[in-house]
């Protein structure tokens, strides 16, 4: 029988447009100040002592850096890192299999760690306190415990959704870290590096006007670097003005306040359909053909950051804001101060 191998399309060469952008040491790593040196003082302690550095967690909204500081942290300790996330992990096996070929001193990340099966994490207790491992082998009058040594390791989680970690395995970590959205200033200095790694060529307004656009979030800033870069390399011979880069986010339905598409629909049910009145989370979702849980995951932490809806207990309601920045009139009962 003839064999057919299909050759990966991911090659040395791609690495060079797809790595570099995630900053590889502390120094690289812009903003989250307060978080950053708190990682440096710990790293430079455990370096001190000769130890593995304490367990971490990161929590957030996506695209912020938790798996960028992850390895920052393996990097800064010279150690290997071994990435896996929480769904992967279903059964006792697939953790014990992982945790007994970590070296000493290794870096353990789980992303999503708030989606580990409860029974896996039971057995991850031991892991992090005692360096220890905890297994049943057989079962009915055959079973019998046995325990594993491990090396000692750095386990640090990542989770978006921080309230649906257990208490016992939150506070396991040593260390438990926040990371915020990004000030546009600061979005700024990244697309300015992330330009040079890209060599692309872009002017000081340009950046900002991407920084604005970019909802505070590294991952989607630099998404959109790849985007206007492509526009400008076919509309202007690659070079990034202002101009070339509302032009290239217009054709992608970003705005002036970085609202996508589907977060300009949900602001045109509430303001046009409803004026303003209170819609429950189902009915705007059958209305902009969106799953519930997608609208609240997503579209409306943004728009409520940006004050441009409001959860009540009777619904989403529109703000005055959102009237305003549509260019629709305000209701009577809104007051025209609000804006």
């Amino acid at each position: 029988m003839t064999q057919h191998f299909i050759e990966s399309s991911f090659c040395e060469k791609d690495r060079v447009f797809e790595v570099p952008l995630r900053p590889q040491t502390l120094s690289d790593f812009v903003g989250q100040e307060h978080l950053r040196e708190q990682i440096e003082v710990q790293i430079l302690a455990a370096q001190g002592r000769k130890e593995p550095l304490n367990h971490c967690l990161f929590s957030g909204p996506p695209g912020l850096g938790k798996t960028t500081l992850s390895h920052i942290i393996a990097s800064s300790m010279g150690s290997d890192i071994v990435v896996t996330s929480g769904p992967v992990i279903e059964r006792a096996g697939d953790l014990a299999g992982i945790l007994s070929k970590l070296k000493e001193g290794d870096v353990l990340f789980i992303d999503e760690i708030h989606a580990l099966n409860r029974t896996v994490e039971e057995y991850l207790y031991p892991a992090m306190e005692d360096f220890a491992l905890d297994l049943v082998i057989d079962s009915g009058s055959s079973a019998r415990s046995v325990k594993i040594k491990l090396c000692r390791f750095t386990l640090v989680g990542a989770t978006t959704r921080l309230g649906l970690l257990s208490a016992p395995l939150r506070s396991r970590f040593q260390t438990s870290l926040r990371l915020d959205y990004y000030t546009p200033q600061v979005l700024e200095n990244i697309l300015m590096r992330s330009s040079k790694i890209l060599n692309v060529s872009m002017d000081l307004e340009s950046c900002q006007e991407i920084a604005n656009r970019s909802r505070g979030t590294p991952r989607i800033a630099n998404n959109l670097l790849r985007w206007v870069r492509d526009f400008a390399q076919i509309k202007a011979d690659g070079k990034i003005t202002k101009k070339i880069a509302q032009d290239a986010l217009k054709m992608i339905c970003i705005d002036a306040k970085g609202l996508d598409e589907m977060d300009v629909k949900i602001l045109k049910v509430l303001t046009d359909h409803y004026q303003g009145r209170p819609v429950g989370i189902q009915t705007l979702a059958v209305a902009v053909g969106e799953e519930p849980h997608t609208l609240e995951e997503v579209h409306e932490p943004f728009l409520i950051m940006q004050g441009l809806i409001q959860r009540t207990p009777r619904g989403r309601e529109a703000t005055a804001l959102a009237f305003h920045h549509l260019g629709r009139p305000l209701p009577d009962k809104y007051d025209n101060n609000e804006v």
